[in-house]
């Protein structure tokens, strides 16, 4: 790839940031509409779970064969794909006549979305190359999801109050075409210089993982544990058929070497874990602002702007700390914050007073704003750039699999709690453990972000990065070809 210019580079990252913008903006303001989606479609919890998991779980199935697949065949060409792919997908999103059709439309998008972060980072990543720069360009990326944050909310409101759910998904259509036309002229393309095959096996294993695992989650309170014991079953074989398989292969769609660098491992499960906080978060608040307080789209999205605002101006302060002092300071305010903000709902019922609500989005917006730039940089920092698609993919289907899985868990909280009383009178009881669940999330963010950056951490990740960058040594009979 070659050397771009300052104000080239500059183009190149708000191009990619555009992509960010639709995939967050469209998460954000379809969880506001959640409510309206379930009264015009009939929509039972779980099928709300689905509208929003069916996505997220289709890409953080694809996500690792989008990098990989971005660095072997050109960054530039499956980015562009991917625009292409979501931009259809939000047009047949808005058109869905029932609740089955747009659940499959969502995936239909989620195909092309998974094209979009992971390949963008990459790119950021090959065209950002002194580390201080990288870690400001990570930064000034994460605030793009403390726009979305911000805007999501208040655009989603304000399209369901004037039009209709429906309109939700129009947004996506001038941004993407825009971006498309943008790509096309601005930015250069880019690819591994050795290019890695296809891994089918590892890949059908992904995706039996996590879709068998989704299931079993969300639809265990209405089928009964019985009757998904088989999912949880498959989602296990999986895991086991990976951790056996991939080692094996000469070129893996998940290299199980990245994980001997603790930092990145540190990193993949305060992805899973901040994530989880996140679609949780937004799933109850959502349903209890609109379904129990008995508020509008618009006003609902209106409270979620005292979370919505710290995650914005967090993100780039973040971005800078990693780039001047490394990640640890920044998990150690994302993990303290989160805890106590969830903390707060679960020990006091802060949904139920406006001061403990409000204090409670602020604490969960400075924490959740300052845990996506250590992520990110240290997913990506510390490994071969030719490799650096696969190792953004990996963290980016943390982030996925991390608010697949808070969904469905704090859904099927939910769904189990919720009696044949009123439920107005048995949300806040029925919301009670799924707030502890992710109080757990905020604890796991803060023990994990210390051990893992830590003197001892970061030289696992420099061992782990030699292996990587060393040509691969390995007993051929234990090779799948």
């Amino acid at each position: 790839m070659p050397e771009l210019s300052p104000r080239r580079r500059v183009l190149v990252l708000a191009i990619c940031c555009m992509s960010l913008l639709i995939v967050s903006l469209d998460t954000t303001a379809l969880n506001v509409s959640l409510p309206a989606m379930q009264r015009d479609l009939g929509a039972s919890t779980s099928g709300l779970q689905w509208t929003i998991d069916a996505y997220t779980l289709v890409l953080a199935s694809l996500l690792m064969l989008a990098g990989s697949t971005a660095d072997r065949i050109g960054r530039k060409r499956v980015f562009m794909t991917g625009l292409i792919l979501f931009t259809i997908g939000s047009a047949l999103c808005s058109a869905a006549p029932t609740l089955d059709s747009l659940i499959v439309f969502r995936m239909v998008q989620a195909v092309g979305g998974s094209m979009l972060n992971p390949v963008a980072m990459s790119i950021i990543t090959n065209t950002f190359t002194d580390p201080r720069e990288r870690a400001r360009a990570i930064g000034v990326w994460g605030g793009v999801v403390g726009i979305s944050m911000a805007a999501g909310p208040l655009v989603g409101g304000l399209l369901v109050d004037a039009v209709d759910w429906r309109a939700i998904f129009w947004v996506n259509l001038p941004v993407g075409l825009t971006a498309l036309l943008l790509t096309l002229r601005f930015v250069p393309e880019s690819r591994a210089p050795k290019a890695r095959r296809l891994d089918p096996v590892g890949q059908l294993l992904v995706i039996a993982l996590f879709g068998a695992l989704t299931y079993a989650i969300i639809e265990a309170p209405n089928a009964g544990f019985a009757s998904v014991l088989p999912f949880a079953a498959v989602a296990a074989a999986a895991l086991l058929g990976l951790l056996w398989y991939e080692p094996r292969r000469a070129e893996p769609l998940i290299d199980l070497r990245f994980f001997r660098s603790a930092p990145f491992s540190g990193a993949t499960v305060i992805a899973i874990g901040a994530f989880a906080a996140l679609g949780g978060f937004l799933f109850l608040s959502t349903l209890y602002l609109q379904n129990v307080r008995g508020l509008d789209a618009l006003h609902a999205g209106l409270w979620m702007l005292p979370m919505a605002t710290p995650m914005f101006l967090c993100a780039p302060l973040s971005g800078r700390l990693v780039g001047s002092r490394g990640p640890r300071l920044p998990l150690l305010v994302a993990g303290v914050a989160m805890t106590t903000s969830c903390a707060l709902f679960a020990l006091f019922e802060a949904e139920t007073s406006n001061v403990t609500l409000l204090l409670g989005y602020v604490l969960f917006g400075i924490g959740f704003g300052f845990v996506n730039a250590p992520i990110t940089n240290t997913a990506v920092s510390g490994m071969p750039r030719a490799q650096a698609g696969v190792a953004a993919a990996v963290a980016s289907t943390s982030r996925q699999l991390g608010q697949t899985l808070g969904v469905a868990v704090i859904g099927a909280v939910l769904a189990a709690g919720i009696g044949s009383s009123s439920y107005k009178e048995s949300f806040v009881a029925a919301a009670g453990p799924g707030w502890w669940v992710l109080t757990g999330c905020g604890v796991l963010v803060l023990v994990v972000g210390l051990i893992t950056s830590g003197p001892w951490a970061r030289g696992t990740a420099e061992r782990a990065a030699e292996t990587l960058a060393a040509p691969e040594i390995r007993d051929a009979s234990r090779v799948v070809a």
